[in-house]
């Protein structure tokens, strides 16, 4: 590995041509001076916007430079603190402006320190041998450089592949407090990852504070800043035009808003109209606000252009439940009509956190008689129990509230034009204020009474109104009155009213209603959810007996119609094994889709093997249980199921650890199903998690058994060594998890891989050996090399000799693994959280 090479070192000059005998001992030393000087003016001078393999840059006073000289990426040190800090600012701007953190977490202490572009294709921040931070790329890169862009957006990626737009890791993929123009704020479904705000906690300390600002992605996705894990303030869901809660967001000469939802990405993000100007989103935990920055070039300073919270009525849920915030008036919080405070007498305390009920609860044996009452200039509520259809009009909306005696409100999604698509909500209506201007149309649904009652005050106004006028005027409009009374009352009999049965009815499918669930989950409440990811929410919750389950709530993104689901559900409940989550059974309402889980107290392996206090828990007699279980879990599923069951994405949080610690593997929405003679499979559309996934199917899409055997090889080694394969890194070595073992498995010094926590206690080092010995067998390159599940089960269990293991894949070296160029755009899908989508995909 060659030596790493500063980024401004000058060429050595060739002086050949001169005659140095002429030259006497005093000069050549004047001259190595005034070279030492002008190398060192040089080095501070000279502005690259890149790193190449091996080079890197010092903190002194060295820096990279984006090509148009926009931003600057350096050392600093923030406010009045003595920590130095890896980030990225604006260049030309006289009062330094950073936007973006490396080791938010990690400070520097002193100044030997160093940025490198490593040959892994990573940047590593490093200080006296110890790594503070590093990019996390796992792609294999023949020329991997990085580059500070104009954008702002500090990229890695691979010059030799000839694709610019390829990165292979971005900045922008991993914001601090800042939004920049073209950054993306939401989730990549793909990845399942979210791009998020998160404050500085001082303006002194840049660590990651408790202040962040998430898109919540419910089915009517909406976007919040939360305070730790509360609310505190809500945009409001995308109306077409800008946030149902920012109606002073319109058409300005500065900067213009995009919504993007199309299946792989659900994301806002702003772009300049004139790229002259300089702005800048900013989360600000000292302030509890979001600022929106414009720097003024004539007065030499930022100023804040918008500001969120903008008002007391901001306040997340301040009237509660069916409140309604109306900023000019005093007080602030009022009842929506057809509702009263549910405590008058903290209501008249100006204590508005109980909320309204409703005069007349509604009874769903009457709700054909039920109607809606039109509110305009409103915030839509809280979106967190919604449904959602683009492409219905605002009266098949009407109808399909009207069908579901749970929907308490709907409105159009797309207020534009004369406005489209279908929101409905459910249960109490949260978080609503009044606009006197850009607020939007919501229609509540009420009891028969309250329209009534309605519909009575109408009919004094037009009496008075008649007699002021005449008493003919008055028998007419009496008349017209009655007219319309009963032709609305005739309506509302004819209505039918269609509620689907065949569900319950289905003896094979354990079935949950959703009053139920919502009782168990408290209704769905913030302090039950435990998990969440591009496929919805997971929420604990515990039943009238006492269990506990985890509910996993499909979003709309779920797009299997319902007879498929129920399907997958009724195969995936055949599937009994004590090393296999057990699905207790599912929930369908609507569009509604939920699956109900047994409750995993221990949430999954990688929290265990991963972090540094909980592994102590884990002693070698429980990872040597762990390792075991998980691999009898797949002999189930490769040969004693019904059917040959490939899992695709088998990694550490897709394990599941009872009370006991006994694993339990999850997910299958991977999953493939092969009948007894067939032995792999083929697929264009390579998904999985980078890191597990084997040679053969990351290249070519090939996927057999053996894929599976080597993510648990991958496993094994992960539940040993205490560390991840992907973003593995030991200084001084250029090679990932796995070919770090083969190296150390070939010098004999294997046992230096166990993971500390363990180390020291260890008292069966041939038990050890032998599992990483088998780790090695399982991961080997080519799958025909590798043994079946059972056969690594038995070699575990047994004192048969084992074969010496061969190359391993993605082995780093001369004859390393590449995937094919044909794949290279493949992006992965990985899931982050304990429990996600479990269905079975079909071949």
């Amino acid at each position: 590995m060659s030596s790493p090479t500063c980024i401004r070192k000058v060429e050595q000059n060739n002086f050949s041509s001169f005659d140095f005998p002429r030259l006497s001992m005093d000069l050549l030393g004047s001259l190595s001076i005034f070279a030492c000087v002008l190398l060192h003016i040089l080095q501070l001078s000279i502005a690259a916007d890149y790193l190449r393999e091996s080079q890197f840059i010092k903190d002194d006073g060295t820096t990279l430079v984006s090509k148009g000289g926009t931003f600057e990426l350096g050392f600093f040190t923030p406010g009045t603190s003595n920590k130095r800090y890896l980030g990225i600012w604006y260049k030309n701007i006289p009062v330094q402006t950073v936007v973006w953190v490396a080791n938010r977490i990690n400070p520097i202490n002193d100044s030997t320190v160093t940025l490198t572009m490593a040959t892994s294709g990573n940047l590593v921040l490093s200080q006296n041998s110890t790594i503070l931070w590093s990019t996390n790329s796992t792609a294999q890169a023949q020329s991997p450089t990085s580059r500070l862009l104009d954008s702002g957006n500090l990229v890695v990626i691979d010059e030799n592949a000839g694709k610019p737009e390829a990165y292979l890791w971005q900045s922008f993929d991993h914001p601090s407090d800042t939004l920049l123009p073209g950054m993306k704020y939401g989730w990549d479904l793909r990845n399942g990852w979210a791009w998020s705000l998160t404050a500085w906690k001082s303006p002194d300390d840049p660590s990651p504070g408790d202040f962040t600002n998430i898109l919540m992605l419910h089915n009517y996705p909406d976007s919040y800043i939360m305070k730790g894990t509360n609310k505190f303030y809500r945009f409001g869901p995308w109306n077409g035009l800008r946030g149902s809660g920012s109606p002073e967001v319109k058409t300005n000469p500065v900067f213009e808003y995009t919504f993007v939802d199309d299946g792989d990405e659900n994301y806002f993000m702003f772009n300049l109209k004139n790229s002259s100007v300089l702005t800048r989103l900013v989360l600000n935990q000292t302030d509890s606000a979001r600022y929106r920055y414009v720097w003024l070039e004539t007065e030499k300073k930022w100023t804040i252009y918008s500001k969120k919270p903008v008002d007391f009525c901001d306040t997340y849920g301040l009237c509660g439940a069916n409140g309604n915030c109306i900023i000019t008036e005093s007080p602030v919080c009022h009842c929506l009509k057809g509702f009263n405070p549910k405590s008058p007498q903290h209501w008249n305390s100006a204590d508005w956190s109980g909320g309204c009920v409703r005069n007349k609860p509604l009874n769903c044996s009457e709700k054909h008689k039920h109607g809606f009452v039109k509110f305009t200039g409103l915030k839509a509520p809280d979106t967190t129990q919604t449904w959602l259809d683009v492409t219905m009009n605002l009266e098949q909306c009407r109808q399909k509230c009207l069908e579901n005696c749970s929907c308490t409100a709907f409105a159009n999604s797309d207020v534009r034009g004369a406005g489209s698509g279908c929101a409905l909500w459910f249960c109490e209506l949260t978080d609503i204020r009044y606009y006197a201007s850009g607020g939007q149309d919501l229609y509540i649904r009420m009891d028969a009474s309250e329209l009534e009652s309605g519909k009575k005050k109408k009919l004094i106004m037009i009496v008075i109104i008649a007699i002021g006028a005449s008493f003919g005027m008055l028998l007419v409009g009496g008349y017209i009155i009655y007219r319309v009374r009963r032709n609305r009352t005739e309506k509302l009999k004819n209505i039918e009213v269609q509620i689907q049965n065949d569900d319950a009815n289905d003896a094979d499918l354990p079935i949950f209603d959703l009053p139920t669930i919502a009782r168990a989950t408290d209704n769905f409440s913030e302090k039950n959810k435990i998990g969440q990811g591009g496929f919805g929410h997971v929420y604990w919750g515990k039943l009238s007996n006492g269990r506990e389950i985890a509910v996993k709530r499909l979003s709309r993104k779920s797009r299997q119609g319902l007879t498929e689901f129920k399907t997958e559900v009724k195969f995936i409940v055949k599937l009994q094994h004590r090393n296999l989550v057990k699905l207790i059974g599912c929930c369908i309402h609507e569009q509604e889709k939920m699956l109900v889980y047994e409750y995993m107290p221990n949430k999954s392996l990688n929290s265990f093997i991963f972090d540094e206090s909980r592994g102590e828990l884990l002693d070698w007699s429980k990872r040597f249980g762990i390792i075991m279980g998980i691999g009898r879990g797949l002999v189930y599923l490769h040969q004693d199921s019904r059917l040959r069951i490939i899992h695709r994405d088998l990694k550490a949080s897709n394990i599941l650890l009872d009370d006991k610690l006994i694993p339990k593997i999850s997910d299958f929405g991977l999953a493939k199903t092969f009948e007894d003679e067939e032995i792999e499979g083929n697929t264009k559309r390579v998904v999985g998690t980078y890191g597990y996934m084997a040679p053969e199917y990351a290249a070519d899409g090939l996927y057999s058994i053996k894929s599976d055997v080597f993510s648990y090889g991958i496993l094994v080694l992960e539940v040993i060594c205490g560390k991840k394969n992907r973003g593995f890194y030991v200084e001084e070595s250029k090679h990932n998890l796995i070919g770090f073992a083969w190296m150390q498995w070939k010098k004999g010094r294997a046992l230096e891989l166990v993971d500390k926590n363990i180390k020291d206690e260890l008292c069966n080092e041939s038990e050890v050996l032998r599992c990483l010995h088998v780790s090695l067998l399982c991961v080997q390159h080519n799958a025909e090399d590798r043994p079946t599940i059972a056969s690594a089960i038995l070699m575990l269990e047994s004192e048969i000799e084992l074969p010496e293991p061969k190359q391993p894949g993605f082995f780093n070296g001369n004859d390393s693994f590449q995937p094919h160029s044909s794949d290279s755009n493949q992006k992965e899908h990985s899931s982050t959280n304990e429990m996600t989508v479990s269905l079975l995909v079909a071949r």
